[in-house]
């Protein structure tokens, strides 16, 4: 009895899974179809062309049984002017034009397809890009950002040739199988049973491929992600791995991803080896069939007028090959969905998530001041994380203060000031800027009026001024070097070359890290911010350059809220608040002096770095 009964669930079990899948491809299909907008009209151009392609190709056939029947029924010498010979080249004569109609038709077709299958692939690599822009810090993290990079290339990529073949097929193929049956059954309908027989054995071969080969499809392009994770890791850190001497490291550890999607991919091409040989075991047993019987019934019945001819007989095989090639693309295009299906889901993934965070209806589109207050804030990356990074936030900051944050490795940090741009939503608690809830801002106009400099901060390919112009589009030659002048930037960049047209490499490896720093902080700087967040910004930048920077945003930006994050006592002994985080948490809240007294752990990094003085550099 319990066999019986697990037996009842494992296959309702089973039908759930089915049912899911179907409702899966089906959400797919519904996904992805409206980014065919705009090459509609020519997918339909294709599909008008392949008809009457199909309509010519069908008609030749047909037209050559009467071809060999006239030539069978001429007796002796025919000359021009006999009805045989005119009716033989009118019929050779309308064969021709249906050929040349058929192969323009066919290659236009083409044309159209190609058009229609790369708009489609455009479409996509936008929408998916353009989604992309709005995903949080959350999103990104989900999907990583070497499956993003996978799936705008290699899966966009997959999905645009079977659209193509698709394009081709979906018209052309049942066309062609139902038009050339027909015929093959006007012609003899006992020959045509063939076909019943060889059909279904054909789409069960289809059917096993698809069961096996997908899933396997499945683990290939989760693996791409981990390929081109590890190309991207090594790329970014080639000068660490040529510096430590791990090139052998790297090639072994890239050879494993590389063997996995090679194992995987022979796997899948033994199953997919079934499909062609299937596909010409058929047609040539079709054939071979239909001959013997075809020339028995030639023998015991042929005639012109009345039997089962030689004529008869060409064209059924004619439609026999028509069928089976049609069968066979049927096959070939089945096997590119097969493969483009795991792609097309995995971009459908990417298209249907939504951002973690959104605008609310009506936002506030103006922050007012750069007064920033925490309440009772609590925060967590993943939803489920037993642990807060961020435990029990409250501060208030006056507009226009400069506010130190210091703590080990790994006390939240960066978390801390990540929420006040909104990288982030708290989990709990409210962080407000200006007196209002981050939440209830425009999210353009509150990111806006935060500039937010990482200690990771990067270029972009360009020149200097075009990197500075990020900040502000429209900034003037004197503005930019105003900026560049708060940052410390101006003295290297008036020593370079072309100045402030000279050219930045990708990533800005082309310039030190300190240069690049105080780069990104004049570029934050043009955004002319309420609040300016220094995260470690400065820490590959000398104490008294440091030193400079500071100064200058005590006397030319005093207005604007200066959070600075840093590693180094020196840089954040003068602000005009100091927060000491450990754990997640703020141990320690006030001035430097107030803190050397009360709060142990900023004691003791004051002694260490500063051994117990009080100076700059």
């Amino acid at each position: 009895m319990a066999s019986e009964e697990q037996r009842i669930l494992e296959e309702v079990d089973k039908k759930n899974r089915a049912e899911i899948e179907r409702l899966k491809g089906v959400h797919v299909i519904k996904t992805l179809k409206q980014y065919a907008r705009g090459y509609w009209k020519h997918a339909i151009l294709a599909w008008v062309l392949c008809v009457v392609e199909v309509g010519c190709e069908i008609a030749i056939p047909f037209l050559a049984q009467f071809i060999i029947n006239y030539i069978n029924m001429m007796e002796g010498t025919v000359t021009f002017t006999d009805p045989m010979s005119t009716n033989l080249a009118l019929t050779s004569s309308i064969m021709a034009t249906l050929a040349i109609v058929s192969a323009t038709c066919g290659i236009v077709a083409g044309f159209a397809a190609a058009k229609a299958s790369a708009g489609f692939g455009k479409n996509l690599r936008q929408a998916m890009f353009y989604k992309i822009q709005t995903f949080s810090f959350a999103n990104i993290d989900k999907f990583s950002t070497a499956s993003l990079v996978t799936r705008l290339t290699t899966d966009v990529t997959n999905v645009q040739f079977a659209v193509q073949m698709i394009l081709r097929l979906v018209v052309r193929a049942p066309l062609m199988i139902i038009f050339a049956f027909s015929m093959a059954v006007s012609i003899s309908w006992q020959l045509s049973l063939v076909f019943v027989a060889v059909v279904p054995l054909l789409a069960f071969v289809l059917f096993f491929i698809a069961i096996k080969v997908h899933p396997t499809f499945v683990k290939v392009f989760n693996a791409y992600d981990d390929l081109n994770a590890s190309v991207e890791e090594n790329l970014n850190g080639i000068r660490v791995v040529k510096s430590f001497g791990r090139e052998a490291f790297e090639t072994e550890k890239f050879g494993h991803v590389s063997y996995f999607i090679y194992k995987n991919f022979v796997h899948a091409e033994k199953i997919l080896a079934f499909n062609d040989p299937s596909m010409h075991l058929a047609v040539y047993s079709c054939m071979i069939v239909i001959a013997f019987f075809g020339a028995r019934m030639i023998v015991s019945t042929g005639n012109a007028q009345t039997g089962f001819t030689e004529g008869n007989l060409t064209s059924l095989i004619s439609y026999i090959m028509q069928i089976m090639m049609s069968l066979m693309m049927i096959s070939m295009g089945f096997v590119m969905i097969i493969i483009s299906r795991n792609s097309a889901e995995r971009i459908s993934e990417v298209l249907i998530e939504e951002p973690s965070l959104k605008n609310k209806e009506n936002p506030i589109m103006e922050v007012p001041n750069g007064q920033v207050d925490f309440e009772d804030v609590g925060f967590r990356y993943n939803a489920k994380s037993e642990k807060e990074v961020l435990e029990n936030i409250n501060v208030h900051i006056h507009s226009g203060s400069v506010v130190g944050i210091i703590g080990g490795t790994g006390s939240s940090k960066s978390s801390f000031v990540n929420l006040i741009a909104r990288l982030y939503d708290v989990s709990r608690g409210a962080v407000k800027v200006g007196g209002n809830d981050v939440r209830d801002y425009d999210l353009h106009a509150l990111r806006d009026s935060v500039a937010v400099v990482l200690q990771k901060n990067v270029l972009f390919s360009g020149t200097v001024r075009s990197n500075l112009l990020w900040g502000n589009k429209d900034a003037t030659d004197e503005e930019i070097k105003h900026a560049a002048k708060l940052a410390c930037a101006d003295e290297f960049i008036e020593k370079m070359p072309k100045g402030y047209d000279s050219p930045i490499e990708q990533g800005g490896t082309n310039v030190s890290g300190g240069q690049r720093q105080r780069l990104c902080i004049a570029r934050a700087l043009l955004k002319s911010p309420k609040i300016l967040i220094l995260d470690d910004s400065t820490s590959a930048v000398d104490t008294h350059t440091d030193a400079l920077i500071r100064a200058s945003f005590k006397t030319e930006i005093p207005n604007v809220t200066k959070f600075i994050v840093s590693q180094r006592v020196l840089s954040i002994k003068d602000a005009d608040l100091i927060l000491v985080f450990d754990k997640g948490q703020i141990v320690g809240m006030g001035k430097n002096d107030e803190l050397i007294k009360t709060c142990p752990i900023y004691k003791e990094l004051h002694e260490t770095q500063l051994g117990g003085g009080d100076f700059d550099e």
